[in-house]
């Protein structure tokens, strides 16, 4: 019996170290190669992927949307509008004022272009942009995008105050905000309500949009965009439907926000409104079709 083992043993291990010396396939399992792109999938690469390390997703991927909304997918030239749009109004207006790293440090991973809105299949509510972790943020409606005659206002309105809302985030998320921020309006928070409230009812409460009225970290990052991408005479006209208590819990909001911007990240807010409103001016002047 013993004998029986020690011969199992013996072609076992000679069975192994006849296999260790077979010759390996040189070729390797994994496709190396890189992809192919087109004129635009090169253009991401040096525009995005290479200076700020985002992956602008553009062609329809099924496991990138939520399977609750019918979606279609983006348009080409539309896509291509958009993704200059968005490097000039956002991107850049950011590393203008805070330069090219922090921009590719803190800025979403994944920009994900959808071209219609998100739409409930019972056909309730529209989605006009989401963001996950801070990783990604996907912009809805790029086939309503209108490149011959982009309105600063609608772009706004679709996409940029999403943009600035969720990179906001992305910076309150890293580096906290004071709670002191919190107590301003507490006990004021509509939660889910904020659909039944009016943006005049909102901001008389002193909140700068109904949406900003849900809770605390909306209300903050709500502050922020839309500061930054409404023009000074649209953010006298919320001071104005404000009313002067209203204005006065909005303008010591906005003062906090503007100290910690400035404090933890080195932001002047006055100085990215500035540099966003002027080249909203000039956006005309883009040739949004050509790479």
């Amino acid at each position: 019996m013993k004998k029986i083992k020690v011969f199992i043993l013996l072609a076992l291990a000679l069975a192994a170290v006849s296999c260790s010396e077979e010759d390996l396939d040189s070729k390797s399992i994994f496709d190396t190669s890189s992809p192919e792109r087109n004129a635009f999938e090169t253009w991401i690469l040096n525009n995005y992927t290479e200076p700020y390390n985002i992956d602008l997703k553009y062609r329809f991927e099924d496991i990138e949307s939520d399977m609750k909304y019918n979606v279609t997918p983006a348009a080409y030239d539309k896509s291509v509008a958009l993704a200059k749009l968005v490097k000039y109004l956002w991107i850049e207006a950011y590393e203008e004022l805070v330069g090219q790293e922090f921009v590719a440090t803190y800025c979403p991973k994944v920009l994900h272009f959808v071209g219609s809105p998100e739409y409930e299949k019972s056909g309730g509510s529209m989605v006009l942009g989401t963001a996950e972790g801070g990783l990604k943020i996907t912009l809805f409606n790029v086939n309503g995008l209108n490149p011959e005659n982009p309105d600063a206002e609608t772009l706004n309105e679709w996409y940029f105050k999403t943009m600035h809302h969720e990179f906001a985030h992305i910076l309150h998320q890293t580096k906290n905000y004071s709670t002191d921020f919190n107590t301003i309006s507490a006990g004021k928070y509509t939660g889910p309500g904020w659909m039944n409230i009016t943006d005049q009812e909102a901001r008389q409460m002193g909140f700068v949009s109904n949406y900003a009225s849900t809770e605390t970290q909306e209300d903050f990052v709500e502050t922020i965009a839309i500061y930054v991408t409404y023009t000074n005479a649209q953010w006298q006209s919320i001071l104005n439907e404000a009313g002067e208590a209203g204005a006065a819990i909005i303008l010591q909001k906005f003062e906090m926000v503007k100290e910690y911007l400035a404090e933890s990240w080195g932001i002047d807010i006055d100085m990215l409104h500035n540099i966003v409103q002027e080249r909203e001016e000039n956006i005309g002047d883009l040739d949004l079709g050509t790479l």
